[in-house]
């Protein structure tokens, strides 16, 4: 069993230390990984697309995963739990869970009703997310005990109508300024040449197959279509933004 972390919080000041205390306070021992602390900020449809990727393997069934992307803390969005695949999420309902729930074989889910005494209106992740997800790591099932008083409700009510499955857009940019897409590489072949901002980029297997400088398009080594450029950023050299739409041509 363990607890992982996927959230827009940074690594920066308090906000991931805090969500991490509750955790170990209230599941002591539990492994607690942080996967995410730099989800696109305030963007739960960009990071919807990043779920389904990095959330399932490597981690077991039984992993709880604790997923925050929450512009709409406070409001009357739901807090929610879902069983996908035999692996927990704990989430807000506005489309975070999405690509996570549409891509599902099997899907449960419920909202959770249970709030503590005190809770603050703009830290569900630390208040009501942190202690659900302990509580589910610890073994207690839904609807067993607080905090996790729940209703059932169906699990593609928290999928969006309007969104799809893939999304040809930059969703992320990691450290090295490689910009990830919401595309599986399955899905596209390699002999497709990829248009963004109207560059024309060619596809490689890896960094160091195409010279130094120069920019392409790859399958990552989590199955999405991915822009790079070898011993550079993607992102400076192209002037990337999360949204950039991206396009294909025939070769």
């Amino acid at each position: 069993m363990m607890l992982v972390l996927s959230t827009d919080f940074g690594l920066e000041g308090p906000y991931l230390g805090q969500v991490r205390a509750v955790l170990a306070a209230k599941a002591p021992g539990i492994p607690v990984i942080d996967l995410f602390a730099d989800l696109p900020t305030y963007q739960p449809r960009a990071a919807s697309f990043l779920l389904p990727a990095y959330t399932r393997n490597p981690f077991p069934v039984g992993t709880v995963h604790v997923c925050v992307v929450d512009p709409g803390v406070g409001t009357e969005r739901r807090a929610v739990i879902a069983r996908v695949d035999g692996r927990w999420y704990v989430a807000p309902d506005n489309g975070l869970l999405h690509a996570v729930i549409a891509t599902a074989q099997r899907a449960e889910a419920w909202e959770v009703l249970w709030r503590p005494e005190q809770a603050s209106p703009s830290f569900h992740g630390r208040d009501i997310f942190a202690p659900v997800a302990a509580a589910l790591a610890c073994g207690v099932k839904p609807g067993q005990a607080n905090p996790l008083q729940v209703a059932a409700i169906d699990p593609q009510s928290l999928c969006n109508p309007d969104w799809s499955t893939r999304l040809a857009e930059v969703i992320y940019f990691d450290r090295f300024g490689n910009a990830m897409t919401g595309l599986r590489g399955d899905s596209c072949a390699p002999d497709r040449v990829l248009s963004i901002r109207g560059r024309s980029l060619p596809f490689a297997r890896t960094f160091g197959l195409v010279p130094p400088g120069q920019p392409f398009w790859y399958v990552n080594s989590n199955g999405l279509v991915e822009i790079a450029v070898n011993g550079g950023s993607a992102r400076d050299s192209l002037g990337l933004v999360v949204g950039d739409r991206i396009d294909w041509k025939s070769t």
